[in-house]
This record gives structure tokens, sequence and C-alpha cells, in this order.
């Protein structure tokens, strides 16, 4: 029990420094408390679900450390990487929790995995209360927006080569991080072709 309040302790401590560091907003005492008593904490092994095709989506998740990434299969069981999720960043499947459906993804734990959770209503209601929370949401939906625009521009605009470079110019701890696999599946390339871009 001592153990599982540390590893609470620490991730949490660590949430609040990740908040007000990427926000640029402190939070009270009264507003720590309040997150603290709101947030469902989990921590997950690695290849572990948070999600799973045919589930609703019923929690935005933040992690505190770690890494997600959101996929679905193709009929030829293709597996199709959508988005990673790193420290200090936001992942939900926003169609299935916004219009409460049938998620068409699985989201899974690349490593363990340590992790905060906020249903719809409860993220309202802290956004309303916590101005260090309504910030972050702000940030990262404007940070969705411009990657999401930024993906369907490589997609439909650039080669191959193009899309492993723009990777590399603006999210390297990907290249760092991630297999090679994982990476070709984000990108759309073939293992051999991400190997022989790696090599020039």
């Amino acid at each position: 029990m001592d153990s599982e309040q540390n590893e609470w302790n620490e991730a949490f401590r660590t949430l609040i420094q990740n908040v007000q560091s990427y926000t640029g907003v402190r939070l009270t005492t009264e507003e720590t408390t309040l997150l603290s008593q709101t947030v469902r904490f989990k921590t997950l092994r690695r290849r572990q679900y948070l999600l799973q095709e045919g589930d609703i989506c019923r929690y935005l998740t933040f992690v505190s450390s770690g890494a997600l990434n959101m996929y679905n299969l193709n009929d030829r069981g293709y597996e199709a990487i959508i988005a990673f999720s790193i420290e200090k960043s936001l992942m939900v499947d926003r169609e299935s929790m916004e219009l409460q459906t049938a998620s068409v993804y699985n989201i899974e734990a690349i490593e363990k995995t340590q992790i905060f959770q906020l249903t719809t209503g409860q993220l309202v209601t802290l956004s309303q209360t916590v101005p260090a929370i309504a910030e972050m949401v702000r940030l990262q939906n404007k940070q969705l927006a411009i990657d999401t625009q930024k993906r369907i521009r490589a997609a439909i605009s650039m080669t191959a080569e193009e899309r492993f470079h723009d990777l590399i110019a603006c999210n390297p701890e990907y290249i760092q991080r991630f297999s090679q696999n994982m990476i070709g599946s984000y990108l759309g390339i073939k293992v051999e072709t991400l190997s022989r871009f790696r090599k020039r």
C-alpha cells in the first residue's frame, strides 16, 4: 500500500510540475487539492490496452510518464499508427468521446506508462474552476489542430522521404524513442524504405 501511495505521490507531483511548466500558470493549494480528488490515476504495463476497438472512449488521458500509441487495423491486419503520446501530452479518441460512439482505434502502452484521466464532465468542471487546467486544454487543443493539419498536408502533398525528414525536424524524439516499425507505420512508409532514408 505504501509503495502504491508513493507512486501516486510522485506521479501527481510530476503532473503538477508539468501542468505549471506547460501553461505558465501556478496552481493554488486549493486547486491542487481539487485536482488530486478528481483525477483517476493508472499505471499501464507495456502492451496493455487503454482503449480497444469497439469500446467507447470515456476519458481524456494525460501522460505523466511513458508513451502511448493510437492505431487501427485494416482488413489485411496492417497496423496504421494514428498518433503517439509521450510525457506532458494528451491522448483521446475525440470522435468516440464526444459522440459516445464505438471507437475504431486501439490505444496501447508502448512501455510502462503512468497516466491521469478525466471524464468530459470532470474536465469541464475543472476548466471552470482551475485556470491552469483551462489553459492546458486550450494549448493542447491548439497544438492538436496544428498537428492534424500538418499530418494531412504531409499525407497528401509530401513524398515519403519528405515525410521522414519532416518528422525528424518536428518530432526528433520519436526517432530516438520508437522502433523503426512504428515510425514506418506512423508515416505510411515501408520499413525497407525507411532504412534506406536513415542511411543517407
